[in-house]
């Protein structure tokens, strides 16, 4: 059980959820905001969606929550948060009760998928305690979930867009309906549910030294792929198959025999156990010509990764993501190296 000054903050939070019917923001101690604006000028004209101003009552969020006065400039640049190991925060972590139900927190390294409805939390709580203790910054990449590990990391993956982003999970919430994630206003951004306020999305939890590991696994074999990749195991069916028997061969053999990896954002289309199926992958994607011609393989210790790119700036990939054949169900992940 959670202590009881955070218990009624939580219910606190929790009902107006339910009275604002849109409502976004999870549960959030209230203390002093953030000092003065963070970033060095107001982002770029046309960059962001045109939204209902904090407080007007309208938007796909609570009513007297809402985007930034200044948002910081750039937002499509900040970097998707970095899978690393941090120790559990005891107090985060425990045991709660919201509205009579009870949430036990994961605090071990089991895998963890869900998928359902995301939405996002902004002003009203921005320069505010999370349940990890830290500063609310509604300009980062992080999230609350009601049970993922304090803290930890998940892939979000919009099921509508098809955009994916990486966040650090630092706080609890939401606890409205069928809401399953509350995201930050520049992850939510990236994701573009920012207009609609909410929809629906897939979690995938992110543990440190097992992320690469899982997707090898994922992609080492047909049944699995077909299972956790939908992505790659539509293009094996959907694509035609190789001209010839060496059409893989003429990709390299293994990544080590490509020129030293291109630095800049690119997207990640793949992770494979073995380069001659990555290399397969590649020559299968290539032939679709358009961004899909700037593939390569780079090998990562046991794993082999297919990227496209490389891009200036990250939203030229999110850009060049877009024009992916939407045939091939491609779910891309922009990394910059």
């Amino acid at each position: 059980m959670i202590d009881g000054y955070r218990f009624r903050l939580l219910v606190a939070g929790a009902v107006l959820a339910a009275l604002g019917g849109c409502a976004s923001g999870p549960a959030h101690q209230t203390i002093s905001p953030l000092p003065g604006p963070r970033a060095k000028g107001q982002a770029r004209v046309g960059d962001l969606p045109a939204l209902p101003a904090a407080g007007s009552g309208r938007g796909g969020y609570y009513q007297d929550d809402g985007p930034g006065d200044n948002p910081p400039e750039d937002l499509w640049e900040v970097p998707d948060a970095v899978v690393k190991a941090e120790p559990l925060n005891p107090r985060a972590n425990r045991p709660y009760v919201v509205f009579g139900q009870t949430y036990t927190p994961i605090t071990d390294n089991s895998p963890f998928t869900q998928r359902g409805v995301g939405s996002w939390y902004g002003k009203k709580f921005h320069g505010q305690r999370t349940s990890s203790g830290e500063l609310y910054d509604m300009y980062k990449m992080t999230a609350a979930h009601p049970t993922l590990p304090i803290p930890s990391y998940a892939r979000v993956t919009s099921v509508v867009t098809g955009k994916s982003v990486v966040v650090r999970i630092n706080d609890r919430g939401p606890f409205h309906s069928s809401r399953i994630i509350d995201l930050s206003y520049t992850a939510a951004l990236k994701l573009g549910l920012l207009g609609a306020g909410s929809h629906e999305v897939e979690v995938e939890r992110l543990i440190p030294g097992q992320t690469d590991l899982w997707a090898a696994r994922r992609d080492a074999a047909p049944a699995e792929t077909s299972a956790a990749s939908p992505q790659i195991a539509a293009l094996m069916l959907q694509d035609q198959p190789l001209d010839d028997a060496g059409a893989a061969a003429k990709a390299p053999a293994t990544a080590q025999d490509v020129s030293a990896p291109k630095s800049g954002f690119f997207l990640q289309l793949g992770a494979f156990s073995s380069a001659a199926r990555a290399n397969e992958v590649q020559a299968r994607l290539a032939r679709h010509g358009g961004v899909l011609a700037q593939l390569e393989v780079v090998q990562a210790g046991a794993v082999y990764r297919l990227f496209c790119g490389p891009f200036n700036t990250r939203r030229d990939a999110d850009l060049a993501g877009d024009t992916l054949p939407v045939a091939l169900h491609l779910k891309p992940i922009i990394v910059r190296r």
